[in-house]
């Protein structure tokens, strides 16, 4: 296809997906998702630096912990999973949604909704590949990731769990989404047994989840998961049937 019309067709998806052309911006991008009744939340989205409109890219959502709540909006893009972004911010080939919580992630929660009303936000203004979507979170958002992702498994690639605990009884919804869980197993926060008990339930369930344990590692084993480079390149592997 030539340059001139592989430009103008990229141009012509992206005045109707809801951003033109020429607005489009990259790296971490402040944005506000409205809802229904108008009132307005911020977030952060990261924009691939090769995003240019003419494909799709895969999608990350991340949730932050607890620590990050608030309705600032820029806390959750300044930690965990953004902060290995920045190390090398033009080479990520994902899109990701900061979403911030109010107070929990819990699958049904206000919280939760308006994360994934979001994210169903960002797919319309943006070309993203839906069957390309992931969800990650750490320690609350560890939870977070357990607890959506059993309540809505259609949605999703791949799961990426890092020090957070879920309900053994979903094991036999979550069996079939790629995982790849982390832990430190000397997590004084949450104990490395919310992990351990999962893993084992999806296993017996027929899953075959991947897990890390690292040996020694309190609560902050997000940062050692997150600068995993084989996490990315098995994430940009995963593709939701």
């Amino acid at each position: 296809m030539k340059p001139l019309l592989m430009a103008i067709l990229a141009a012509c998806y992206m005045a109707t997906s809801g951003v033109r052309a020429e607005d489009v911006k990259v790296g971490f991008v402040d944005r506000v998702y409205k809802d229904s009744e108008g009132k307005e939340f911020k977030y952060v989205l990261f924009v691939p630096h090769s995003y240019k409109g003419d494909k799709e890219f895969p999608l990350i959502l991340f949730l932050h912990g607890s620590g990050a709540k608030g309705e600032d909006g820029k806390k959750p893009s300044n930690l965990a999973l953004a902060t290995n972004i920045r190390k090398n911010e033009k080479e990520f080939p994902f899109f990701v949604v900061f979403p911030q919580a109010r107070q929990t992630w819990k699958a049904g929660s206000d919280d939760a909704n308006r994360a994934l009303a979001t994210l169903d936000a960002v797919q319309k203004d943006y070309k993203i590949d839906i069957k390309r979507v992931s969800l990650t979170g750490q320690s609350m958002g560890g939870y977070g990731t357990w607890s959506i992702a059993a309540k809505h498994p259609e949605r999703w690639a791949a799961i990426v769990p890092i020090c957070g605990g879920g309900d053994t009884a979903s094991a036999k919804v979550l069996k079939d989404i790629p995982c790849w869980c982390f832990h430190g197993d000397a997590d004084p926060t949450v104990k490395v047994e919310s992990s351990r008990r999962m893993i084992a339930a999806i296993k017996e369930a027929g899953g075959t989840p991947k897990y890390d344990e690292y040996p020694g590692v309190g609560h902050n084993s997000y940062d050692k998961a997150y600068a995993t480079k084989e996490l990315f390149d098995w994430l940009l592997l995963q593709k939701r049937k």
